[in-house]
């Protein structure tokens, strides 16, 4: 064996054994995030509430108790989190919502959310069904969009030169 096909084997056994450790560390956050939302679902209340403002912002600018500050990890606490501010009774709270909901939480109006201390992890409509947002178009379906419209521009000016053609073919 030359000095490549080595180096290749190596890799290869190295490149293997990469994937079975991240698929055995996947395993296990995928069980312990099972655990976590059991938890959760199970310590959740239904609350309502006005929500004042939504935005995505880091935990120390978002006007959490310092507790919670202190529980979160050093890395979780520079990155941008979906936080919501919301009058809860006669209380304004911050709250943190799920990133799956965020986006469906309206403004300025009454809502009915699942909450588990200060987690929103689902949000119903309380005066009727929420309207749902519409996400971001992909520049496959603008393209897609313009092709069609563009498309029949073309032929309804087909058809115009065409029918003007044969008026003028008649006299």
């Amino acid at each position: 064996m030359n000095g490549f096909t080595i180096a290749l084997l190596i890799i290869a056994a190295v490149m293997i054994v990469a994937f079975i450790v991240l698929y055995v560390l996947g395993k296990r956050a995928q069980k312990k995030k099972e655990e976590q939302d059991a938890q959760i679902a199970a310590a959740a209340q239904t609350v309502t509430m006005l929500v004042i403002d939504k935005k995505r912002m880091p935990l120390k600018d978002a006007g959490l108790p310092q507790q919670i500050l202190e529980q979160t990890p050093k890395l979780m606490r520079r990155s941008k989190m979906p936080i919501v501010k919301a009058k809860v009774g006669p209380k304004v709270m911050s709250l943190i919502a799920d990133d799956q909901i965020f986006n469906e939480i309206p403004v300025k109006k009454e809502i009915k959310a699942s909450v588990s201390g200060l987690y929103i992890t689902s949000v119903r409509g309380l005066r009727g069904p929420l309207e749902k947002p519409e996400g971001k178009k992909r520049f496959r379906d603008k393209m897609r969009d313009k092709y069609n419209s563009l498309n029949a521009e073309l032929k309804a000016e087909k058809e115009a030169s065409a029918k003007t053609s044969s008026k003028s073919k008649k006299k």
